[in-house]
């Protein structure tokens, strides 16, 4: 039995392509997965806190010295780090915006990246050379962008600091094994936007 994390990032509802891409990812795996269970992670329509002064004066606390007291700045932090290495294969859907992401998921990746906690410095120093704490996971990243063209060697991909940016941070913190699939094209709206849905669909219905 995996457990899932499906991770919500856009704020709009019904609305919401990228929504309806992890929607349909998870009746698709529960038919093929029928015991495996699924947690829900909203960003996008709950206020997800960036980090502040207080948070960073927490985060960076060694271990050995974290008490109830220097901790409180991370008490969101700690939950939603806890949570998410208690889950095996995650689901993010998430909307391009201004060519990136949404704030409420730099906030929520924000919290995530702990070190000593998600990620670490190989040799114990600032040294550039990071390691990820977590192992043997699984990422589908569901993105969808009203224009097209933002994948490896097309005309935008110079534009792309929405699933590039979510390949690295999330490899930082260990997770390697990564699938990307993008619902583009809905600008365009019509035929055009429709064909690029059942491909879409078509794909995330075969995994």
């Amino acid at each position: 039995m995996n457990k899932v994390l499906i991770i919500n990032a856009s704020v709009r509802k019904e609305k919401s392509h990228s929504r309806k891409l992890t929607q349909l990812f998870k009746e698709n795996w529960l038919k093929k997965n029928p015991n495996d269970v699924f947690t829900h992670r909203e960003v996008g329509l709950e206020e997800m806190p960036p980090i502040d002064e207080k948070w960073i004066a927490s985060a960076f606390v060694k271990p050995s010295d974290r008490t109830k007291e220097n901790q409180s700045g991370v008490a969101l932090s700690d939950e939603l780090v806890k949570e998410f290495k208690e889950h095996d294969i995650y689901v993010l859907g998430t909307p391009m915006y201004n060519w990136s992401i949404p704030s409420g998921l730099k906030s929520y990746i924000d919290q995530l990246m702990r070190i000593n906690e998600t990620w670490k410095f190989r040799s114990g120093k600032p040294d550039g050379d990071y390691v990820g704490i977590l192992e043997n996971k699984k990422m589908f990243i569901l993105s969808s962008r009203g224009d097209t063209g933002y994948g490896e060697n097309e005309k935008n991909e110079h534009m792309n600091f929405q699933t590039t940016y979510l390949k690295f941070v999330f490899g930082i913190m260990g997770i390697k094994d990564i699938s990307i699939i993008s619902l583009d094209n809905e600008e365009f709206g019509g035929e055009i936007f429709e064909n690029s849905k059942k491909e879409i669909y078509q794909r995330i219905e075969h995994i």
